[in-house]
């Protein structure tokens, strides 16, 4: 709309002056302008044009080869990346086996010093109670020799009279039979 506004003003300039100069048809003037621009075309054909769409051609090749780059880079980072989501998952695996197998050996390490100990404690009880079994016998073997001689000098003192070996033996068999230690050692 605007160009056909620009023509009718164009126009009614031109009947108002008499007509333009440039819209004039002068045939000399056409011609060298029509030579000129051959000229201008066929020059900037040959210096011009063969440099620009070489520079053209060369940056259009460099787009090419950094969007080809771009691609490798980003199949790289891909690649890098799933070797490396790759590499955590491994080292996880290996974290987890590493925990386990620790937890296993300390399992095994606690039960072994649970069983030494509870050897240990078994095997003290043990030595405890021989120990007092042989403290046990000894005082009654004590008792027994006092109780012997006790009665070997109640029997002087009753009899009046001292006993030759085959009486003190005898009276000693007698007493011992009847003391019963079992309950002698019960008080003690």
């Amino acid at each position: 709309m605007r160009d056909s506004v620009l023509a009718i003003v164009l126009a009614q300039g031109a009947e108002e002056n008499g007509g333009s100069d440039l819209i004039k048809v002068v045939p000399g003037l056409m011609i060298w302008t029509v030579i000129t621009f051959a000229i201008v075309f066929f020059v900037l054909r040959k210096l011009a044009f063969g440099r620009i769409q070489g520079m053209i051609d060369a940056r259009r090749d460099r787009i090419a080869e950094a969007l080809e780059e771009a691609d490798r880079a980003r199949e790289e980072a891909r690649a890098l990346l799933a070797e490396n989501q790759k590499l955590i998952a491994e080292g996880k695996r290996q974290a987890d086996e590493i925990l386990s197998e620790a937890r296993r050996v300390g399992d095994a390490q606690r039960e072994r010093t649970l069983d030494e100990a509870k050897a240990d404690l078994e095997r003290r009880l043990e030595e405890n109670r021989k120990s007092i079994e042989a403290e046990n016998q000894r005082l009654v073997e004590q008792i027994r020799r006092e109780v012997v001689e006790l009665t070997l000098l109640a029997a002087e003192k009753v009899t009046g009279k001292v006993l030759d070996a085959d009486d003190q033996r005898r009276l000693i068999d007698e007493t011992v039979g009847e003391i019963d230690f079992n309950r002698l050692a019960a008080r003690n």
